[in-house]
């Protein structure tokens, strides 16, 4: 078995956190990098140790793999740790680290590299009979035999970046007429965010679920599905809300998905945390999608119906151990949501809402977990992600979930920056999602921001009509003993 003594968390924030708390909680030494905006992150006062990498814009600090492998040779680390985003899925810095004798806490670099092009990922899985969204074979460039591939197909159409993640270089298209316009954006967006152009096309299924497995694998070719995430709520092709388990899977359509997503990993030779993405229509047909090959956001929900620390067994894993548990063992237990936390602006279209945060006081409580990166007193930098944390709520019954989500968004004060608290709050309490009866069209179907704007106001109105009524009963009880006196 191979030794970790030290691990280099390479990101920041509310995963770097994460990830140092089980890593402590293993007698495991932390190091973390920052850049020069994070001089005074929580991350970087968790850690055992702590090094400033560079300036920052990531480009300058978080994706300098090389700066990175340099202070792991320097400090005597054993692992690195990348988190999620940043260089979790770059397969050159996972081989660096295996060339420079430091275990890379995921997968190896082979698999990160297939699983990172869609089209390759679908070609590797596709001896295994596993369901395919009907599209093109290869990546394509040429527009006008794009379009004729996409008119036989049948509009709508998606057209997806071959090297795209995040909803960039992602267009859905509903008819033909403006089929060359969004292709030339979406190659356009894709050569600004990958350095490559080369898109695919495939069926929109419309009314789709976004439903993904959980899958950990070791080296004793044992791999396990951890169950399923429903991750259907939202915006701009990025979820906002998560959950586990899906409402709408049947036991022997989740053991189907959860054998389907063994078989992606195996196709790759997979080792560690991974998640294996499908779309479901409304006839609770899946396919598959890609594979994340790297922990995800929204791993809590998991951990919280599983009873594991999914970071404790990447770990183990990456020690060679191997998994400590067979599929029969593991067993979902209640109902988890997650909202992600993110300083956006929610009346104005989901932008970024950066500045001081002049309060920030996290809920608390049985059933509440946030996993945080930030505290009062700090600034939202513009260079990053604006995720501030993630909300967790854990029931026996999903309603019991949601309604404990309401109660902890309610005592999650923060001032200085607009966040999705109120959109979750909206998500919680609209009819479609408690009834289970909502796709990835949930945004677009019924969230108006004027609607919530007004709502939100409303509210403050009440809210200062019952201080002032409160007002003026109290000043009647002081005077009560001025009365009695005279």
């Amino acid at each position: 078995m191979k030794q970790i003594k030290k691990i280099l968390v390479a990101n920041r924030g509310e995963i770097a956190i994460r990830v140092m708390k089980t890593a402590k909680k293993m007698g495991i030494k932390t190091v973390a990098v920052y850049s020069a905006a994070d001089r005074n992150a929580l991350h970087v006062k968790y850690a055992d140790e702590a090094v400033c990498i560079g300036e920052a814009a990531s480009s300058q600090s978080y994706l300098l793999g090389d700066k990175i492998i340099e202070v792991c040779l320097s400090l005597g680390v054993d692992a690195v740790h990348p988190g999620y985003g940043f260089l979790s899925e770059n397969a050159a810095f996972a081989e660096a680290c295996e060339k420079n004798n430091i275990i890379f806490i995921g997968p190896k670099s082979k698999a990160i590299e297939m699983m990172g092009s869609k089209l390759a990922a679908k070609e590797a899985v596709k001896a295994y009979n596993i369901p395919m969204v009907p599209g093109t074979e290869e990546a394509i460039t040429d527009i006008e035999e794009a379009k004729k591939i996409a008119t036989t197909i049948g509009f709508p159409i998606l057209i997806k970046a071959s090297a795209g993640g995040g909803g960039k270089g992602m267009r859905v298209v509903e008819k033909e007429a403006d089929f060359v316009s969004q292709m030339n954006r979406a190659i356009s967006e894709a050569v600004s965010a990958f350095g490559d152009g080369s898109v695919f096309i495939e069926k929109y299924v419309t009314k789709p679920r976004h439903i993904e497995i959980q899958i950990m694998a070791d080296s004793h070719g044992n791999v396990l599905y951890v169950f399923e995430r429903e991750c259907s709520i939202q915006r701009r092709h990025q979820k906002v809300v998560e959950e586990a388990p899906s409402c709408i899977l049947t036991p022997e359509k989740r053991k189907e998905m959860g054998e389907a997503a063994v078989k992606v990993a195996r196709a790759c030779d997979y080792l560690g945390a991974g998640t294996v993405e499908f779309l479901m229509d409304d006839q609770l047909n899946f396919y598959f999608l890609e594979m994340n090959t790297r922990l995800q956001v929204e791993h809590p929900v998991s951990e919280m119906i599983s009873g594991l620390d999914l970071v404790e067994l990447q770990i183990r894993v990456a020690r060679g151990e191997a998994l400590p548990m067979q599929q029969d063992d593991l067993k979902i237990t209640g109902h988890a949501m997650e909202l992600r936390v993110y300083a956006e602006d929610t009346l104005n279209d989901f932008l970024p809402n950066v500045g001081f945060l002049s309060t920030y006081k996290l809920p608390e409580g049985d059933g509440i977990r946030v996993d945080n990166g930030i505290e009062q007193g700090m600034d939202v930098p513009i260079y990053y992600d604006p995720m501030l944390s993630k909300l967790v709520t854990y029931g026996k019954t999903r309603e019991e979930a949601i309604e404990l989500m309401i109660k902890a968004i309610a005592d999650y004060h923060i001032e200085g920056v607009a966040t999705t608290l109120p959109f979750g709050k909206f998500v919680m309490e609209h009819e479609a999602f408690r009834s289970g009866d909502f796709d990835t069209g949930f945004v677009k179907a019924f969230y108006d921001a004027d609607k919530l704007k007004s709502a939100l106001e409303t509210e403050a109105d009440i809210a200062a009509l019952i201080a002032l009524r409160q007002y003026v009963e109290d000043k009647k009880i002081v005077r009560l003993p001025n009365l009695e006196n005279r």
